[in-house]
């Protein structure tokens, strides 16, 4: 969400009829089509490669770890933000997966086709591995081999677990600032990282500005077709913080709204477009979303469709529901923007999750035996009211939006005694922890579960520790615990007695260097929600100290991988 652009729209019945199967017709169905062999597919091979630059400028990265495997991604773009820079070819590539990261012990192995449909993006999904295990990986193309990755294997269903760690981020806009953030995550040794949206920002160049001004710019206008979504997520992959936080661990990610548009709804454009013109838009946007992202199959994109929302477990311990509240929203109530209460955002048949995907998530937490049940997602879940004096304001575009929403979802919890709901929440560039209450304007209603909010990136620029409205907005909202406005994640251990959330900050991103320290450390225990503060010595510091020696160990290996050898 950006609050600093209005939105208006045209009448939602202008926007009634579309058929959507005329319009994959229309569009085709894109990478959908490659994949599964729906559509046309290039032949051409080079049989002998030779390129004009490194071709693994974007780095490595794998994804949605299960016990028995995970998938591997790269994306051959010698020229990034040159459309790549590949010949219209498909192009083999090798990849191979050790247990050490010397590859002295290499346990599969095999080649891939990068096809000029999928921007010679490759997704190997690798099956066959130990649960519970760390492994490494790597791809060659020619005589080019990539940097080296570490990732991991979830546990097997229903293992005990004792302990497992992950951080979470969101909101990168590139202009903003540097990812310094990353470098600090990873440097952490965590089992995996998670991404909640506005992995990339689809504006022109200087075309929203962050308060101490742009230090870096986006190449090129505002984006709209499949070459611009790709050269944009190029532009932001070539940032070497972000790729050492993608090759330290597996990632979990879903996006939000600059994916594609700022602030869209389903099938409704900010800037009311012509459906069917914007659906194309989204189509290419999810394409290249999908070209850059370590997704499975299940996620492949069919024109203007993607299926994102997904569960991933952690043995016993934990469980991730992965939601996706753009696709399948209905439009902002009242126009968007911060609005007193109304009608519209009251009304109970309005849905920010869409019906299937809701009655998903809520049969999954009646089902599920893990210990901690995390809503991955990424607008703000708890009540936010932003007038400090006597009258309401609430965001449009979050949960405070679809009261129906979060009433189905919350009156579940209560009603089938989930034990120990865990919302991770992005969006909004600041740091929040809420406790998620059973009536949110009673302050000692009963307390169902936590929300932790983590800060952008970079987006928003160096950001502060405090607003000058902060300690108002605070006392009007008694279920909100912290706020702090710096950049940064939240690093996040969870094992059988508690769970811990670390809000590890950095104070500047306008300049390269920054340190990184712990702002506030929240623990919930088992079976008793609610948030305590803790003082004592941040794990994720700890963590931090611990693995320099391990990327002071490994990291000649990785540079040495990374070297252009033709």
């Amino acid at each position: 969400m950006s609050m600093h652009l209005a939105k208006k729209y045209r009448p939602l019945e202008r926007f009634w009829g579309i058929d959507r199967r005329r319009f994959l017709e229309l569009s085709g169905l894109g990478a959908a089509a490659v994949i599964f062999g729906a559509g046309p597919y290039t032949e051409k091979s080079l049989a002998r490669v030779r390129f004009q630059d490194n071709p693994f400028k974007l780095g490595v990265a794998s994804g949605d770890p299960l016990s028995d495997g995970v998938v591997l991604w790269t994306r051959l773009a010698p020229d990034p933000t040159g459309r790549g820079g590949m010949p219209d070819r498909k192009v083999p590539v090798q990849w191979q997966i050790a247990r050490d990261e010397g590859f002295r012990r290499v346990v599969r192995s095999g080649t891939a086709d990068a096809v000029p449909e999928l921007g010679h993006s490759v997704h190997v999904e690798v099956g066959g591995l130990r649960p519970g295990r760390e492994y490494y990986y790597r791809f060659k193309a020619g005589s080019d081999i990539s940097p080296v990755g570490r990732t991991r294997t979830a546990p097997a269903p229903g293992d005990s677990v004792s302990q497992m760690s992950f951080a979470f981020a969101s909101c990168q806009q590139y202009e903003h600032g540097y990812y310094t953030a990353y470098r600090h995550m990873a440097e952490e040794n965590l089992d995996l990282i998670i991404h909640l949206g506005d992995y990339i920002y689809e504006y022109g160049s200087d075309e929203y500005v962050a308060p101490e001004g742009n230090v870096r710019h986006h190449s090129g206008p505002e984006i709209v077709s499949l070459d611009d979504y790709r050269n944009r997520h190029a532009q932001y992959r070539t940032d070497e913080d972000l790729q050492a936080a993608h090759a330290s661990a597996p990632w979990i990610v879903t996006w939000d709204d600059h994916e594609v548009e700022n602030n869209y709804a389903d099938q409704i454009s900010e800037d009311e477009i012509d459906p069917e013109e914007f659906l194309r838009r989204r189509a290419a946007a999810y394409q290249a979303y999908y070209e850059h992202m370590p997704l499975r199959r299940s996620a492949v994109p069919s024109g203007p469709d993607m299926q994102l929302y997904r569960r991933i477990g952690y043995g016993d311990l934990v469980e991730f529901d992965v939601l996706d509240t753009r696709q399948y929203r209905d439009n902002q109530a009242a126009g968007d923007g911060l609005q007193p209460p109304n009608d519209e955002q009251a009304d109970p048949s309005r849905s920010l999750t869409g019906e299937r995907q809701e009655r998903w998530l809520l049969d999954g937490l009646a089902a599920s035996t893990a210990r901690w049940k995390i809503l991955a997602q990424q607008v703000f879940f708890a009540r936010l009211d932003f007038d400090p004096d006597s009258g309401e304001r609430f965001n449009m575009d979050a949960w405070d939006g679809y009261l129906g929403s979060r009433d189905r979802i919350l009156g579940f919890i209560e009603e089938n005694n989930v034990r120990n709901p865990i919302v991770i929440t992005g969006d909004v560039h600041a740091s929040w922890a809420s406790e998620l209450k059973a009536d949110f304007t009673e302050p000692e209603s009963k307390t169902l579960g936590v929300e932790f909010v983590g800060t952008s990136i970079a987006s928003g620029g160096d950001g502060s520790d405090v607003q000058d409205e902060t300690e108002a907005i605070l006392a009007e909202n008694p279920h909100i615990r912290f706020y702090n406005n710096y950049r940064g994640y939240v690093s996040c251990t969870a094992g059988p007695g508690e769970f811990r959330a670390d809000y590890r900050v950095v104070p500047y991103v306008q300049r390269t260097g920054a340190p990184a320290t712990t702002r506030a450390s929240f623990v919930v225990e088992d079976g008793r929600p609610g948030l305590n503060r803790d003082g004592g010595t941040s794990l994720a510091d700890a963590r931090s100290r611990t693995s320099t020696t391990e990327r002071d160990r490994i990291e000649p290996q990785r540079r040495a991988g990374a070297r252009h050898t033709r």
